[in-house]
């Protein structure tokens, strides 16, 4: 008799937005799961299931249904309006958010005030008061709010951040980073929520994150500008492009600049699925990562190529055809997924001598992908949303900078010689 059948725990999901991002991610993470269930030493085989799903009209949910045949289970569906309230009726142990952006915070705080266990796309929030709001209901609830930051599982980031912390490469000194979309992004598969938005807030937040997770340190300053015409009027608040730079204190009082150039209006028919490309200086190094041309070229002095080689990498392929002839996919976010759901099952279910209260702050405060440690990058999406806002208002070149004594955020528009307090508290 398999394993599997003798499991004793089930877990249940819930899912808000049946969009590209379920299609690429969820989908194949509920399938494998449904299959396979979910092993971890502290609890076993969890079964999981796709109980119900929360979406607009319904229809992306029936066709997943109709097409996915046995390969998932049966699952109630709930349209608007009060789609995500509906779903939060039934019988679900976590929900999972993937909304646009502008819509995480109302399905996080409902999903949380409702005692489940929440998993939410990048950027988790668009506002450090938001920020606030979720951290507090998560702590008076005692429940996991986790964010979605898949980067930080590609193997040339996780390369990066182990010569970091075992000091091979020796401070950051300056950072750029760039990832290019197709206008198809923009045009067919957001075009319905794009409007007043932009690419920055969507995609830059990668790389914020990855900055803020692999070198640590301050942040001291924001800044931003964009093109917009494309997608929406030239002068209007919606964006084509985006150009952030971020500013970040370290312990020693030096000072390293990052720079993230977003879009998605490249053409269609570029040769690639999106362009991805960092770049990162140190004292004694480089690295160049370039997901399409390259892989990863590093360089550190006195030890590359001969103690330290050199590796390609290719970050997200689709779905494999294995050897033994099964489907699988890795990549693009399902190891953060499979992740969420061994915690999940750890905190309800795990077979130690801790609390569920205990096993909640083990896995919270201060945990890579926990709300409580999106503070810098949170900071970072709230000052870019607004710095645009001012830049389509006739306001260009303004800055953000942190933690200043009349507030955590203070915008500074040219000109104008009191900055404008855009969060009270500290950073």
């Amino acid at each position: 008799m398999s394993d599997y059948a003798v499991s004793l725990y089930k877990l249940k999901g819930g899912m808000v937005g049946m969009g590209m991002i379920f299609e690429e991610t969820y989908r194949p993470f509920f399938e494998n799961a449904f299959r396979d269930g979910v092993y971890d030493p502290r609890t076993g085989v969890i079964k999981l299931e796709i109980a119900a799903v929360a979406s607009r009209t319904g229809g992306r949910a029936a066709k997943y249904k109709e097409s996915a045949g046995q390969s998932i289970n049966d699952f109630s569906s709930y349209i608007e309006p009060d789609s995500v309230g509906q779903l939060l009726t039934h019988d679900v142990d976590f929900v999972c958010v993937a909304t646009p952006d502008d819509r995480h915070f109302d399905a996080t705080m409902a999903a949380i005030q409702a005692g489940k266990h929440v998993i939410v796309e990048k950027p988790s929030v668009l506002s450090m008061q938001e920020l606030d709001a979720i951290t507090a209901a998560a702590g008076e609830k005692q429940v996991l709010c986790k964010v979605v930051y898949h980067k930080l599982f590609d193997p040339d980031h996780k390369k990066l951040r182990t010569f970091v912390t075992d000091g091979v490469l020796n401070h950051i000194n300056t950072g750029y980073c760039t990832l290019l979309e197709p206008k198809q992004i923009s045009g067919a598969q957001f075009s319905e929520w794009i409007q007043g938005r932009n690419p920055g807030t969507y995609v830059a937040v990668h790389y914020i994150k990855l900055i803020d997770f692999t070198f640590g340190g301050t942040l001291k300053s924001i800044s931003c500008s964009g093109q917009r015409g494309i997608v929406g009027e030239a002068d209007g608040n919606t964006w084509d492009s985006t150009q952030l730079r971020m500013v970040y204190e370290y312990a020693s009082g030096r000072e390293a600049t990052f720079d993230i150039h977003t879009s998605w209006v490249t053409p269609d028919n570029f040769p690639g699925y999106v362009e991805q490309e960092v770049q990162f200086r140190f004292d004694n190094g480089i690295w160049n990562g370039h997901s399409r041309k390259r892989g990863v070229e590093c360089t550190v002095e006195e030890q590359t190529p001969i103690t330290i080689k050199n590796s390609m990498n290719n970050h997200y392929n689709g779905t494999f055809v294995e050897p033994n002839g099964s489907r699988s996919q890795r990549g693009y976010g399902i190891e953060v997924l499979e992740e969420f759901a061994r915690e999940v099952a750890y905190v309800e279910y795990g077979l130690d001598d801790l609390t569920r209260q205990q096993r909640i702050a083990q896995l919270s405060n201060g945990y890579y992908n926990d709300i409580t440690s999106d503070r810098q990058t949170v900071a970072t999406v709230h000052a870019m949303e607004a710095i645009l806002e001012q830049h389509a208002a006739g306001n260009p070149d303004c800055v953000v900078r942190v933690n200043q004594e009349s507030g955590g955020l203070v915008l500074y528009i040219p000109g104008q010689a009191e900055g404008v307090v855009l969060y009270e508290g500290q950073v």
